[in-house]
């Protein structure tokens, strides 16, 4: 019987230092090329990253053929969606059989040194490219304590929560062209925007740009349109989760929003880490999420451990200056699970794609250190967050460099995301 990839006691040939995001036991997917190889999909592996399609050329996958993944084709791919469409049995056998060729004691890859010279590249001479090309996006709104901050800072106190909150995932449909990977900057956008105390609103350079620290979750396996997902089935079309930043313009999102939503503020940019953490990887770090009162509906309501115990942090790196932490809060706290985002997503027959993106919506935790946005951390400029270098900050200046990671830990075993960064460029 084939060793679980999960396994603790599983050890890689591969030198790997304790504090990498990146032990055996994770293996999470991703694109890369070089100025020498054409884009092609990578598992992450300590300081490596192993070419999947030059593995698959050395046959390490002939094994495969019947669930498609025997062809090195699907792995020369600029993005990972057609690997996704292979469905999970062909996602999990190839994340074994990569394990397989790692372990300490597997010969098969580690005594071939041709093809380790070919497979394995250090992730320094590489250049990580968007993982997917995403077919939809949609970005929900489910931290119950973000969602009351707002609603506290924006509307009534007493009656932070609109009313639909608790008995649904709130969301939107967002831009996919505007999806970026992690290091590309980020161009402060123009628009329309109106302070309380103005008769009109002017057009111009935001200046209440925010970042939105965010987990994003990746379906690989779709549905026709007309069918629904079963809240049980919901995590079978999930592959993977990664960091993601949701950009917001606060000044425009405020003044448009009402009454149909994000808009303008929102679309002119969002990034996302390049490795994918698979859902089974993240298998032992489930736990229960909140209560949820009232029950939801039927169609929504789950008992179990559907949330995933995931540590995050952002920080701001001003131009020139030194990286300071501003939050740290963790994702296990979110209201709503992926599984019923997902779910009620589906609930009135809208097909999902492979290669769909479904961000969580700002994560924020309980405490004032644990506050996913600027927004919430100068509680809408009121309390300027100041930094080491005497300076101050009420929402983002040109020149900041914001850069959020993420990971598990369990029994010595650290599960991490990576990091998804971006710097912010003025208005040309």
């Amino acid at each position: 019987m084939a060793t679980s990839p999960n396994s603790p006691t599983l050890r890689s040939w591969i030198d790997i230092p304790p504090t990498s995001d990146f032990p055996i036991q994770n293996l999470p997917f991703g694109v890369f090329e070089t100025d020498e190889r054409g884009p092609r999909l990578a598992v992450a592996i300590g300081g490596y990253v192993l070419d999947l399609y030059a593995a698959s050329q050395h046959g390490f996958f002939q094994d495969l053929t019947e669930l498609g993944a025997a062809q090195p084709k699907v792995f020369r791919r600029r993005s990972l969606n057609a690997f996704l469409r292979l469905g999970r049995p062909a996602w999990r056998a190839v994340r074994q059989r990569v394990s397989e060729l790692l372990r300490h004691d597997a010969p098969e890859l580690r005594d071939n040194e041709g093809a380790v010279s070919q497979c394995l590249l250090r992730q320094t001479e590489v250049r990580m490219l968007r993982p997917i090309k995403p077919a939809n996006y949609t970005d929900f709104y489910s931290s119950i304590e973000h969602a009351t901050n707002v609603g506290t800072m924006f509307r009534d106190p007493a009656n932070a929560l609109l009313p639909n909150w608790r008995h649904l995932p709130i969301g939107y449909h967002g831009r996919t062209s505007s999806i970026v990977v992690s290091g590309t900057d980020i161009k402060r956008p123009n628009g329309q925007r109106k302070a309380p105390d103005e008769a009109l609103p002017t057009f111009g350079p935001s200046r209440q740009l925010d970042f939105e620290l965010e987990m994003g979750f990746v379906v690989g396996t779709g549905t026709e349109l007309g069918a629904t997902i079963p809240l049980a089935d919901a995590e079978d079309h999930i592959f993977g989760l990664c960091l993601f930043n949701d950009w917001s313009a606060r000044d425009l999102q405020s003044w448009e929003y009402v009454p149909l939503g994000p808009f303008l503020g929102k679309n002119f940019g969002s990034s996302m880490a390049p490795w994918i953490v698979t859902l089974d990887a993240l298998e032992p770090f489930r736990i229960a999420g909140p209560v949820q009162e009232p029950t939801p509906l039927p169609y929504l309501a789950h008992s179990g451990e559907h949330n995933f115990d995931v540590n995050l942090e952002v920080a701001l790196t001003p131009a020139g200056g030194t990286e300071t932490t501003l939050s740290r809060a963790n994702f296990g706290l979110m209201y709503w699970s992926m599984a019923q985002q997902l779910a009620h997503h589906a609930s009135n027959g809208c097909n999902i794609e492979a290669g769909d993106l479904y961000a969580s919506g700002t994560i924020s935790g309980p405490t004032p250190d644990s506050l996913g946005s600027m927004l919430e951390l100068a509680w809408r400029g009121t309390r300027p967050v100041p930094l080491p270098d005497g300076s101050e900050r009420k929402f983002l200046l040109d020149g900041d460099t914001v850069t959020m990671r993420g990971y598990a830990e369990k029994e010595g075993i650290r599960i991490g995301f990576g990091e998804v960064t971006g710097t912010i460029l003025p208005v040309e």
